[in-house]
């Protein structure tokens, strides 16, 4: 890639939009301006984009396939930019023109690839990818819609349509001489060849065209640009129909075939669901195997038994599991491998994240329904399983009473977690906690079955986006201190721990911070008319809404703070605005009432003159990484709550901790490796272990309505939700409260509510000494380092993958 000064990004940029729209830039709109400069830098990537491929092609090194549901890639413009060497230049270029930069860049809408953690991750792995140098690709599917864009009326959550392709696109480049044809349904009939082998010929079959969309992955300034291939589901053409029924029926099944790539994570309550979420996992599966087949043989040109050495296939959670069996289907049926041969191959092939240990995202589909739309799949799906069970029974005698509880067919479901273990070499966990949990008690027979196979690799975050870009003040304020070196070697953050009593530093840091909180507190106003305290602690929870999440343990916090407040005026507190970001799922009624509690504690609050503007609560609506990226850098404290034991890593706890933010949390996921590195003056952790939620869990012994008769506070927060203040309204909130109790509080919100208190009067003493907590924020920023997704891909590189840098 070119170097570019600024006076020639101009040029570039006027050229760009006069040959595009016809206007003199003092004419284009800030959108023209973001799609001529889009233009600019997608035609400098592409140089670097063929010449990585060139080299793929020339040197055939092992290349890693990671397949995933969700790609949350974010905005790219921004990303490109920095990653090519164009950025600065880029900056300076736009405001010489008269615009402004962020402004530009805010013109991108967050393609709708992702929803949470999990597609964050695999967007950040795949930017590490790149950047190491190492010949990895993503596969994903191209949704047209999002999974919703969030909206709040009166409180409640309402979804509108996510169709983040309305407008073109930039970075996508659509392939159609590589598009390959699927086939759901139908009638399967096995023959045998003369030489005995069986051959299966498909009847009836659902016909799909699957059409990748590629997008660039570019490296950090190394000319190495590797790609996101996004499958789009598309009938094939019909010429004519008969008649007018005929016509409609035709019309009524292209429709069918292209809510394949419809939306993201349909809702699965319903039977249709269902279907569609397993046509998607195929689709996903057949595509990107088909692809990588093609690839591997025009490059390779050796039999697919060397497939293990030149193809490493990473499975991201459970979604894409069948690419197990339809491996298996395309050795045996169309390349004529026996079924132990084949086996070996695949098993050499795919590798096994897994992100959770909650039963229901361990996803099991009916029989019927696999038997239904994917026939050969099934008969093979059900000869693992035999194969696996009886192996069990005659290698593994110990096991045998076991063999209902690791059948990847049992219950007349197949469960695609254990067919991932099953069929996969590598299985890891995601967190030091995490991986002992699955080889201890999730998965504790498949660990002894498989103990070699199981690993844990530690999440991580790009910091490039998430401090360089995200956060530049800091960034440069780090750069003008260490160096630029930490960019390309982030363990070198820890240089800045010789800073941590250096008053001018400190002070530095801190206007920084409070420059990022006012920035925010700006955009509040903006975006919902709230105005806050920008000296306030701005105490940050912002992902997925889930009960294990235990946002509603935050919330039962403010409500208590309110209740203090009320009775006390004078009480002296540190001014707190608490900001939430979050979507519940749809058809996930109770994570929709807390976000209607939030909302409703918010009115309130907000509104009352007498607490003289000392607690404020925000619930921001849509979030994504762009606000995310607003977020985050103005963060003072970090809610990493969860139920000890049930969040797998977290990402979001390294975002803010890489940002300067204090966490406050369980020791569960990411947040113990975080404590061990920090050190505990440096972190506020409470609440129950996760070996005493387990023994709760097995012995029955916790007793939430004991909690709840002996603990004024929550008694009275409780009584408030059923008929106080935050529930006049037709007994409002009656169904949490009836929940908690009457579930026996599965998530431990009310045992753990007193510790957390006591730690958040913690937090407050301890933001009162403000060089001191400025000193605990870069402790926390000096050992974010380890927590970059380049450690973790280099782990997977070396310990999984078996890869090379090119």
């Amino acid at each position: 890639m070119t170097k570019w000064n600024v006076d020639e990004f101009v040029q570039a940029i006027v050229s760009k939009t006069e040959s595009q729209y016809e206007k003199k830039i003092d004419e284009a709109t800030i959108n023209e301006v973001y799609y001529a400069v889009s233009a600019i830098v997608s035609q400098e990537i592409t140089g670097s984009w063929t010449k990585t491929k060139e080299s793929y092609q020339k040197n055939n090194p092992k290349q890693v396939y990671y397949l995933s549901m969700e790609f949350l890639i974010g905005g790219l413009l921004e990303s490109n930019l920095l990653n090519s060497g164009m950025w600065e230049s880029c900056n300076q270029a736009l405001v010489k023109l008269g615009f402004d930069p962020v402004e530009v860049y805010r013109q991108e809408r967050d393609p709708g690839l992702g929803n949470g953690g999990l597609g964050r991750l695999a967007a950040c792995f795949l930017d590490s990818m790149a950047s190491l140098h190492y010949p990895g690709h993503g596969y994903g599917i191209r949704y047209r819609y999002g999974m919703f864009e969030q909206r709040f009326i009166n409180g409640y959550q309402t979804e509108l349509p996510d169709f983040w392709l309305k407008n073109p696109y930039p970075w996508e480049t659509r392939r159609d001489e590589e598009a390959v044809y699927i086939e759901f349904g139908g009638t399967v009939h096995m023959l045998k060849r003369n030489d005995g082998s069986l051959e299966c010929k498909y009847e009836n079959t659902d016909k799909v065209l699957a059409v990748p969309y590629d997008v660039p992955v570019v490296g950090y300034k190394n000319q190495v640009v590797n790609t996101l291939r996004l499958w789009s589901a598309e009938p094939i053409f019909v010429s004519s129909q008969s008649n007018t029924e005929d016509y409609y029926r035709h019309l009524e099944h292209n429709h069918s075939i292209e809510q394949i790539s419809g939306i993201l994570y349909p809702d699965d309550s319903s039977e249709e669901g269902k279907r569609l979420r397993i046509k998607q996992q195929y689709f996903l599966v057949i595509s990107s195997l088909k692809s990588i087949v093609k690839d591997y043989k025009s490059n390779v040109r050796k039999s697919l038994i060397h497939l293990p050495d030149y193809v490493v296939i990473q499975i991201n959670d459970t979604h894409p599991s069948l690419a197990i069996p339809e491996l298996m289907r395309m050795l045996m049926d169309e390349e004529g491998f026996g079924w132990d041969t084949a086996w070996r191959i695949t098993t050499k092939v795919f590798a096994y994240t897994n992100h959770t240990i909650l039963s229901e995202a361990l996803e099991k589909w009916p029989i019927a329904m696999i038997k239904s739309l994917l026939p050969r799949l099934y008969m093979i799906i059900d000869e693992i399983n035999e194969r696996f069970c009886q192996g069990i029974w005659f290698d593994h005698p110990e096991l045998r009473d076991k063999i209902p509880d690791m059948a990847v067919i049992a219950d007349n479901q197949i469960h695609m977690a254990r067919l991932a273990i099953v069929g996969s070499f590598s299985v890891n966990g995601v967190a030091k906690l995490h991986t002992e949990i699955i080889k201890t008690q999730e998965m504790k027979d498949f660990y002894k079955l498989y103990p070699n196979r199981f690993n844990n690799k530690t999440n991580g975050i790009t910091h490039r986006r998430w401090l360089v870009m995200a956060n530049p003040r800091l960034a440069n304020l780090i750069t003008e201190t260490i160096g630029s070196r930490w960019i390309k070697h982030p363990r070198e953050l820890t240089h800045l721990l010789r800073y941590t009593k250096n008053r001018p530093f400190l002070e530095k840091l801190g206007q920084i911070k409070q420059q990022n909180k006012k920035d925010l507190a700006k955009y509040i106003h903006k975006a919902t008319g709230i105005v806050v305290d920008e000296q306030s602690i701005f105490d940050v929870q912002i992902k997925r809404l889930h009960e294990y999440k235990r946002q509603l343990l935050n919330i039962f916090h403010v409500i208590y703070l309110y209740n203090e407040l009320k009775e006390n005026p004078q009480l002296d507190i540190v001014p707190r605005t608490f900001i939430f970001g979050a979507k519940a799922a749809p058809s996930y009624y109770f994570a929709k009432e807390v976000i209607k509690l939030i909302n409703t504690v918010a009115s309130v609050v907000n509104h009352d003159p007498s607490i003289k503007g000392k607690l404020k609560v925000v619930f921001l609506e849509n979030y994504n990484v762009s606000l995310a990226e607003k977020i985050i850098p103005a963060a003072d404290l970090s809610e990493q709550i969860s139920t000890a034991g049930k969040e797998a890593s977290g990402t979001g706890n390294m975002k803010m901790m890489m940002n300067g933010a204090l966490t406050i949390g369980t020791l569960d996921g990411a947040n113990i490796e975080i404590k061990n590195l920090v050190g505990d003056p440096n972190i506020f952790i409470f609440g129950l272990r996760s070996e005493e939620v387990f023994n709760y869990y097995q012995n029955g012994e916790y007793s939430a309505n004991e909690t709840y008769q002996n603990d004024e506070r929550i008694s009275r927060i409780l009584h408030q939700l059923r008929d106080g203040i935050f529930g006049q309204q037709d007994l409002e909130f009656k169904d949490i409260y009836y929940h908690i109790l009457s579930t026996n509080d599965p998530y431990f919100i009310l045992e753990d509510f007193d510790g957390y208190v006591e730690t958040q009067q913690l937090v407050d003493q301890a933001y009162q000494h403000e060089s001191k907590w400025l000193s605990k924020s870069l402790i926390n920023i000096a050992h974010s380092g380890k927590f970059s997704s380049d450690r973790t891909i280099q782990e997977y590189a070396t310990g999984i993958w078996r890869i090379e840098k090119q």
